[in-house]
């Protein structure tokens, strides 16, 4: 046998192994991959019937129910808020002028200074 024979088996038996090896890895992996669908489906499964069975529960409760407790109350039920202002970064004094001011109730406090308001020192140009 020559050196060209010898040179061409051997890489035909290295080139066997690589094909082998790589299709292996892909069993390999597609095995993987069957066994996280098929554990994702049983899940589906269980939370399905998990679910059935809560609904059928529902069902068994509602069933039990006389009518006028299964009607449910259509009124229109109105809820006024009215921004009352708490101390939560104001003084209490401006809260009170605040809930006034809001009120309406103007006489409550005067908006005007009590006394003399003392003016900043003028600048000197």
């Amino acid at each position: 046998m020559t050196f060209k024979v010898k040179l061409l088996i051997v890489g035909a038996v290295l080139g066997a192994v690589a094909m082998g090896s790589w299709t292996a890895r892909g069993w390999f992996e597609d095995s993987k991959d069957l066994a996280a669908v098929e554990a994702q489906r049983a899940l589906a499964t269980e939370i399905r019937e998990g679910q059935a069975a809560i609904s059928k529960q529902v069902e068994e409760r509602l069933s039990q129910l006389r009518a006028n407790e299964r009607i449910i109350d259509r009124g229109v039920i109105r809820e006024i808020q009215k921004p009352i202002y708490q101390r939560v970064c104001f003084e209490p004094e401006l809260v009170e002028l605040l809930n006034a001011a809001q009120r309406g109730d103007a006489g409550a406090r005067s908006a005007e200074p009590a006394g003399e308001v003392s003016r900043p020192a003028s600048r000197v140009q």
